[in-house]
């Protein structure tokens, strides 16, 4: 299962049943469990840890330390789940001071040429589209979908059910069930495809909807939207995340 031709230091830690490709690098500090195939090329460095079920593809660079100038060597990791599918040349950083680690979460998938840099939290079964950028310290929730050359500045929030259409780029923090594109990226109506595929009924799509109609389209400021929301819009989870999301932004949301 491990190619004769891959380094393995003898400090990593390597699970059972583990396929290893040839020419793969496996530094020292490295923890890899179970049932991961990590084909030819790939280079897993120091701070790695990674568990059950992940497919990594050729070119792949895990763990490299961070593109940041005020990185100086301090213990950091870089830690990803379980179940995920890591395309070919994607690259992630591991943590800086800043909070220590940089987290991929499980049942995701990075398409090609993705760019995870330090800090970055990405959550569950998100899909990342080739060559999209995420800067430092970006937090990606659950079940986004961000497509192909999408360009994260550092410190930006994206919610969970969001569509990010192709060639975006954005400084602002992406609210939870909409559509963002176009250029300048701004608010495209609600994921309504998204939504129903993940279940949400027709009723809590139209609060949604209506929800984002006062945010967006009511000619009021982000605040006066949000005590309206919570008047005039049925109280669900779905609609707490929506209003807690927004009022935690410290970017601001897109327009």
């Amino acid at each position: 299962m491990i190619s004769p031709l891959a380094y393995i230091d003898p400090d990593a830690k390597i699970g059972q049943n583990v396929e290893i490709g040839p020419f793969c690098f496996i530094d020292k500090n490295v923890v890899i469990g179970d049932n991961n195939v990590i084909m030819a090329n790939v280079t897993i460095l120091y701070g790695a840890r990674i568990g059950n079920g992940n497919t990594i593809f050729p070119g792949a660079v895990i763990s490299a330390i961070p593109q940041d100038l005020k990185f100086k060597g301090e213990e950091t990791t870089a830690e990803i789940g379980d179940n995920n599918r890591i395309r070919e040349n994607v690259t992630i950083n591991r943590g800086t001071v800043a909070k220590g680690k940089t987290v991929i979460g499980s049942n995701n998938l990075l398409m090609e040429s993705a760019h995870v840099a330090h800090d970055v939290i990405v959550g569950n079964r998100c899909i990342i589209g080739n060559s999209t950028k995420m800067g430092g310290e970006v937090i990606i929730d659950d079940d986004a979908i961000v497509s192909a050359n999408v360009l994260m500045h550092q410190f930006c929030h994206v919610a969970s059910f969001v569509m990010i259409q192709g060639g975006c780029r954005f400084s602002k923090d992406i609210p939870p069930y909409i559509i963002a594109g176009r250029e300048p990226i701004e608010y495209s109506g609600i994921n309504l495809v998204g939504l129903r595929r993940h279940g949400f009924s027709n009723e809590l799509i139209e609060n949604i909807h209506n929800a984002y109609r006062l945010i967006y389209q009511s000619g009021q400021n982000v605040s006066d939207a949000l005590h309206e929301v919570r008047h005039e819009i049925p109280m669900s989870k779905e609609i707490e995340y929506l209003i807690s999301f927004i009022e935690k932004s410290e970017r601001g949301i897109i327009k």
